[in-house]
């Protein structure tokens, strides 16, 4: 049995957290440059605020109802993340960490009849000890889980929902929309319509498995066996290593210059190499877009140039100066940029790297060095030390965040004050 337990609105949980006042009132929380809604709570969701909803186009509905929205705190939610998770390795050695606010935990081997209290057990443990809360789903299969859990954040009081039945399995899928399905996209969900299929239900005793494999490949045909109680998507214990690492922002305001350009793609490109580095990895190739702002009457430009070393590094110091040179060369003056991006790939495991005859290599040195940044700003605080090429003043191309709450546990400045 494999239990997939899912933070509840977990953005809005957080800023909840350290303001009870929010409570029971509608809350949502915006995406990068106070974008779209990224996360709502159910107060909000009865306003009919749909998921993914430009801000701009409810801003008044929100001030009319006291929405409180807030600017996307990921350093907060990340935090937050790894606290729950910490709980949830309490309960089984095997814990696959699927997103910020999943994961799924291996429960083979417990007894059946037991595995509801277990899984309130969980849930309350969870809220109890980071003040999440969480809903909880059981059954033999991922994509059941997934089908489990959304019934039980919607459907029951006690949001823990365990399928080991098939009548109750049946019961639920025939709830369960094919748009909700784990893993059917919002064109496969179309394609399924056409052909009769509106529910989990429907599709799990689909009787042309031949034409679901055709027409939806080997992943639709995996997704009905997993209705079907046939597992054929394994607990991922140990992390895929990513093949490709990108990094990419909208300016808070317009970037004219080329060197508010170059430094947001050197932090840019230090925020990648730190992903690489934490995955024990180094590179070969990056490569650096820049674009102006495509929904405005500006006039447009988009560039796109890689670079590729023959030495593979995991490296800030040289991956910022191959960036640079790369943007050198895509730049053009007189354009009002809106975004850049940085992305590495040819991904090599640390272990299994081939050194080259022509450039210089990394030396043991140029890794400690790295090392040492990475632990120091994980101890104290992203961007406690940085490369110069970072600049010392990013509020040209900072993101917009007007309505960021504090670091609550991430800064010394942000921790509340207890006065005795």
């Amino acid at each position: 049995m494999i239990a997939l337990i899912d933070c509840n609105s977990f953005y809005c949980s957080c800023e909840r957290l350290f303001q009870p006042a929010l409570r029971g009132k509608p809350v949502g929380v915006l995406s990068n440059n106070d974008g779209c809604f990224v996360s709502r709570t159910k107060e909000l969701k009865a306003l009919d605020v749909p998921m993914g909803a430009p801000y701009f186009k409810f801003k008044d509905l929100c001030k009319k109802n006291n929405v409180h929205v807030f600017s996307a705190n990921f350093s907060l939610y990340t935090n937050i993340s790894s606290r729950v998770m910490s709980v949830l390795s309490q309960f089984s050695p095997n814990v696959e960490i699927y997103s910020v606010d999943e994961a799924f935990l291996d429960l083979s081997g417990f007894d059946i009849d037991q595995l509801k209290d277990y899984a309130i057990n969980i849930k309350n443990t969870v809220e109890r000890n980071t003040g999440i809360p969480v809903s909880v789903g059981i059954a033999k299969t991922k994509v059941l889980a997934k089908a489990a859990n959304n019934f039980a954040k919607k459907k029951t009081n006690t949001g823990v929902c365990v399928l080991n039945e098939t009548d109750k399995i049946d019961y639920v899928l025939k709830n369960t929309p094919i748009n909700d399905v784990w893993g059917i996209g919002r064109k496969n969900s179309a394609k399924m319509i056409n052909l009769g299929i509106r529910s989990a239900y429907q599709l799990k005793y689909f009787h042309n498995e031949k034409l679901i494999k055709r027409q939806f490949t080997v992943v639709g045909e995996s997704i009905q066996k997993e209705l079907q109680q046939v597992s054929k998507f394994e607990l991922e214990l140990k992390p895929e290593k990513k093949k490709q690492i990108m990094s990419s922002r909208t300016f808070g305001k317009p970037v004219f210059d080329l060197q508010s350009l170059m430094e947001s793609v050197a932090i840019y490109t230090c925020l990648a190499a730190e992903k690489l580095r934490n995955q024990d990895s180094k590179c070969r190739k990056i490569s650096v877009w820049a674009r102006t702002n495509p929904h405005k009457n500006v006039p447009q430009f988009y560039a796109h140039e890689e670079y590729i070393s023959l030495s593979p590094t995991s490296d800030s110091r040289k991956l910022v100066k191959y960036a640079w040179s790369v943007l050198e060369k895509l730049y053009k003056e007189g354009y009002e940029y809106k975004k850049a991006s940085i992305s590495l790939d040819k991904i090599e495991d640390n272990n299994r790297t081939q050194m080259s005859l022509f450039e210089e290599n990394d030396t043991d040195t140029d890794n400690l060095l790295m090392e040492l940044i990475d632990k120091i700003n994980k101890r104290n605080g992203p961007g406690t030390i940085k490369l110069g090429a970072c600049g010392t003043n990013n509020k040209a191309w900072l993101m917009r965040q007007t309505k960021l709450s504090q670091r609550y546990v991430t800064g010394w400045n942000s921790l509340s004050l207890v006065k005795c």
